[in-house]
């Protein structure tokens, strides 16, 4: 049976970025219905707006109308179009940063981690900072709320309207692609409609559009406000009737519940459990928070089966290390690179679909990749990788030779990562370990899963000039394990 601080630091990587280094304490001695509420009562209080856009794009777009005059292109030369454009990426570098910066630092833990999950579940890839600061509003100030709250606000973002092209689904010439995408992914998953749901859907959403700042604009006289079919209901349906209609469709419960629940459970779906759950969804109308609570105050959530069950992802990753050990980066710009290099760079998800996560988060290169991070961060060395070709995810730089191994210069002197690891809260938690269990408690501080590198084999590379410098660098060969990147 999993000890309290195994069940409580499988909480926190679960429901939160795992365990912050000030933590380790309590989680020994407090239960795991305490330490959610916990999670709930510091979640509680609604977000702050995230606005890290530059005063130029700001001007800029001030006053700027609808789609399709949001840049005044007539009126801007190829320079300004190419600046606009680069601002636009460098915003989303700073967005990026201090979103996983709030995933590090902030007490609300449940509610990042649950805005990280929609955050892939309303996957939109969009160069435009005012549609992602909005977005990501939207899905941190609902992601404990109403899913049918945020199902509407979502759809209605400039972000997902512009990403799914519903500026081009008029009246007369629909487009089809924002409503299959809100059957397919959002809501019921594939093979629970028809095509011929999909072409009526997407007369109900014409006229849908957003101005260049994300604000929803309704263009009547581009809506076709006939009659239309959906799930075998007959009327002049409207965009948010189809939301309506499928939120009325008992499935599109059990698909979000079947994806909450391989997020934060269990890669593999326990049907029993994912019912019962679904059907609780269904009749709380949609409440995000009742739906956690279940899962996270079930006594089936803490089986060993669950435990240290799930790959990390790497921004779980990531995040977790900067938890656990609170630090300073020489340069922040390396986090953004290790985000791609690992396959989960924020903002830029690969398609409409988010990240596949599970198993296809590790491969030959990312696993080697993953296992250096912690040295990378302690010591100053060289990074050299064959990065994935895409455009945007280069910020704009393409490889110079595509195909050859390019090094990636990520700080002064050419060295990827340097931080400087605050390690004072971080050592508290050992100073009453007496010497010979101290590799032992270290263990079970980091890990989530038994340890299959035997003890000995670490402890060869470990400093034991004194018992400070043991701590140290036991936990860094710790997270430097395979065991390390499961949660």
């Amino acid at each position: 049976m999993a000890s309290t601080q195994l069940k409580n630091q499988h909480l926190m990587w679960r429901a939160g970025f795992g365990p912050a280094a000030n933590q380790v304490e309590q989680l020994k001695s407090v239960t795991p219905t305490q330490l959610y509420k916990a999670l709930q009562l510091a979640s509680s209080k609604k977000p702050a707006y995230i606005d890290v856009a530059n005063d130029y794009l700001k001007g800029l777009f001030m006053g700027a109308g609808e789609i399709g005059r949001q840049e005044r292109k007539k009126d801007l030369d190829t320079t300004d179009r190419k600046k606009i454009r680069e601002q636009n990426r460098d915003d989303l570098k700073s967005l990026n940063l201090y979103w996983l910066n709030e995933m590090v630092q902030s007490e609300a833990q449940l509610r990042e981690k649950m805005a990280f999950f929609w955050h892939g579940h309303f996957a939109s890839r969009n160069i435009n900072i005012f549609f992602q600061q909005q977005l990501l509003d939207i899905i941190r100030q609902n992601a404990l709320g109403n899913f049918r709250t945020l199902l509407l606000e979502v759809s209605k973002s400039g972000a997902m309207l512009n990403f799914l092209n519903a500026q081009q689904n008029k009246k007369d010439h629909p487009n089809e692609n924002f409503a299959r995408e809100v059957m397919e992914l959002f809501t019921m998953g594939r093979g629970h409609y028809t095509e011929q749901d999909v072409k009526e859907a997407a007369r109900a959403f014409t006229g849908w559009g957003a101005t260049a700042k994300g604000e929803f604009v309704f263009r009547k006289f581009q809506h076709d406000s006939g009659s239309k079919s959906i799930f075998g209901k007959t009327g002049n349906f409207e965009g948010e009737d189809v939301l309506d209609l499928l939120l009325d469709q008992k499935q599109t419960a059990i698909f979000i519940t079947e994806k909450i629940y391989r997020f934060f459970v269990n890669d593999i779906i326990d049907k029993e459990k994912t019912e019962w759950l679904a059907n609780r969804f269904y009749t709380n109308d949609y409440e995000i928070g009742k739906l956690l609570q279940d899962i996270f105050t079930s006594e089936w959530f803490y089986d060993e089966k669950n435990i240290g069950a799930r790959i990390k992802s790497p921004i779980e990753l990531l995040a977790g290390i900067q938890r656990i050990l609170p630090m300073q980066l020489e340069n922040e710009d390396s986090l953004l690179v290790l985000q791609r290099l690992l396959g989960q760079l924020l903002f830029y998800p690969p398609n409409v679909a988010g990240w596949p996560g599970g198993k296809t988060w590790i491969d030959s290169s990312t696993l080697m990749l993953r296992l250096r991070i912690p040295q990378l961060i302690n010591d100053r060395d060289d990074l050299n990788v064959t990065p994935k070709m895409d455009d945007d995810q280069m910020m704009g730089k393409e490889d110079p030779v595509p195909g050859k191994n390019v090094q990636m210069k990520m700080s002064k002197g050419n060295k990827p990562i340097y931080a400087a690891i605050e390690w004072e809260a971080y050592l508290k938690n050992f100073e009453s370990i007496p010497r010979e269990n101290l590799m032992q408690n270290i263990a079970a501080t980091l890990l989530q899963s038994k340890m299959q590198v035997p003890a000995d084999l670490i402890k060869m590379y470990t400093d034991t000039t004194s018992r400070e410098h043991f701590i140290k660098t036991a936990t860094l060969q710790l997270m430097s394990i395979p065991e390390y990147q499961m949660c």
